[in-house]
């Protein structure tokens, strides 16, 4: 008996070490925003971490599609326009869409029209992915139709190349 209570102690015990090791990066990709919450709590800048691949938890929460833990991140003043190596937080949403994050990121002063460092802009990648509803948000958000990119290639260039009418004729409505 002693035995399998010394046992469920060890596993109760490694497990609330285990939650105390997850890191902002780890909380922002899948965990919940009572644990961002209490790491918030003990260092408010975490918020704007930036992990070795140069992401920061708002790119990662918006790139997983943690929802609510974005919210949390930009409620309490995460950079929104933060450029990684791969994009803003923008830009990751375009690869796990959620139109409410967008309407949050945006109306938070989330800037359409920076490019990641290819020169690809969330505009592009909306058209690129095929995305309807993401490209014309961003075009009614005034994202910028004649960017260029590395290829020297603008997002209507692409909706062309895509050959999908409903992303062509948003670029002649906007």
């Amino acid at each position: 008996m002693k035995t399998i209570v010394v046992f469920f102690c060890l596993v109760f015990f490694n497990t609330l070490i285990g939650a105390q090791q997850k890191s902002v990066f780890d909380i922002a990709r899948n965990g919940t925003v009572e644990e961002m919450n209490a790491l918030y709590q003990k260092d408010p800048k975490i918020i704007d971490a930036v992990d070795p691949m140069s992401f920061s938890p708002l790119i990662l929460a918006c790139y997983r599609g943690n929802s609510e833990v974005a919210r949390f991140l930009v409620d309490k003043g995460a950079n929104v326009n933060y450029l990684s190596d791969e994009g803003t937080a923008l830009a990751a949403l375009c690869i796990n869409y959620n139109d409410n994050l967008l309407e949050l990121l945006l109306k938070h002063g989330a800037d359409p029209n920076i490019p990641d460092p290819s020169g690809t802009t969330p505009l592009i990648w909306a058209v690129k992915r095929g995305n309807e509803a993401l490209t014309k948000s961003l075009l009614q958000s005034k994202a910028d139709k004649n960017h260029k990119d590395e290829l020297g290639m603008t997002a209507f260039e692409y909706a062309i190349k895509s050959q999908k009418e409903n992303i062509i004729n948003l670029f002649k409505i906007y």
